[in-house]
């Protein structure tokens, strides 16, 4: 009966059954739904620290070396600029999550299916089909909209998909902040593409700017996958009603949205040759204190659900 297998390993259950958001556990998958990865809170923290720290550096080398490479060499630095920030928040996390690691082949997988999925479909939808940069002058109103609506939904759905349709059907997938993990992942790969594909149509990018665009763009999509990742780990191990994906990726995309309004607004100045500038670093302050709020709400919720399991486990 369904009933007395694992929803975890799908093997049967010998002994007490374990119960959570409805579901049936073995004491061994059980146990290690409720672990408390604390490992990977530090991790998500250090790698926030870790592209601050990536920023100063750029910022550092660029005061103190005044030749600039040219042509091709510019873009190629621009690519090695763009991968930076996702082997360094990869780094991290392995260096921290040394207490039954997730497997390498997983996380670089959904990293790269999130990658793919963005050069694939997620950049011709915005920029090509609905050509949503065309929105965004007409107005407040419509650049919210268009950067909700079709930038938000478009990237938050393929960073679903990319863990979805791939490791969330792996008994690797056995504990609810590996939602988050592994979005994550996928909303990196995400970025990383983006910014590529930036790189490339700019032909190459200044030091210090484009660094700082590389980065937060980085800490935005990591950040508002990881919440996609909650919601995902909420229905991978408990009863959730119909509503509730779809409320989670709403959540998302709305973040998404309005951090790229906002970060537009933050970076724009009056100062220019056409009347307006460009200022990158507020930009870099908006992302590091949006990452770092999202990330510490969703380690919140899911130490108040570790507590309140507990809590019942101890009931007679």
């Amino acid at each position: 009966m369904v009933a007395n297998r694992c929803s975890v390993c799908e093997q049967p259950i010998v002994g007490e059954s374990r119960s959570l958001g409805g579901r049936s556990y073995c004491p061994a998958c059980y146990t290690r739904v409720l672990r408390n990865r604390r490992s990977l809170w530090w991790a998500t923290l250090g790698g926030i620290g870790a592209l601050a720290v990536f920023v100063a550096l750029v910022a550092l080398i660029a005061s103190r070396v005044p030749a600039r490479p040219q042509g091709v060499g510019l873009v190629l630095l621009g690519v090695v600029l763009a991968l930076v920030p996702a082997a360094l928040w990869l780094v991290v996390f392995y260096l921290q999550d040394v207490q039954e690691p997730e497997p390498k082949t997983f996380v670089v997988g959904v990293f790269l299916l999130g990658a793919l999925l963005a050069r694939a479909v997620g950049m011709p939808l915005i920029d090509e089909l609905y050509r949503v940069e065309e929105w965004f002058p007409s107005g407040p109103l419509y650049h919210i909209l268009g950067a909700i609506l079709i930038v938000g939904f478009v990237q938050q759905f393929l960073i679903y998909a990319a863990v979805r349709y791939s490791v969330y059907l792996s008994r690797e997938f056995d504990e609810r902040v590996d939602g988050i993990l592994y979005a994550t992942a996928a909303g990196l790969g995400y970025a990383t593409m983006v910014n590529i594909d930036y790189v490339v149509r700019s032909g190459g990018l200044d030091l210090v700017s484009g660094a700082l665009r590389i980065a937060v763009t980085a800490m935005a999509l990591a950040s508002f996958g990881g919440v996609v990742g909650y919601f995902l780990g909420r229905c991978k191990f408990e009863d959730e009603p119909a509503w509730w994906m779809p409320l989670g990726l709403a959540l998302a995309a709305t973040l998404d949205g309005l951090f790229t309004y906002f970060r537009g607004e933050v970076t724009a100045t009056r100062v220019g040759l056409q009347g307006g500038g460009y200022n990158p670093w507020p930009g870099l302050l908006l992302g590091t204190a949006v990452a770092a709020i999202t990330f510490g709400v969703l380690f919140y919720l899911i130490r108040r659900l570790l507590r309140q399991a507990e809590s019942v486990a101890l009931q007679p």
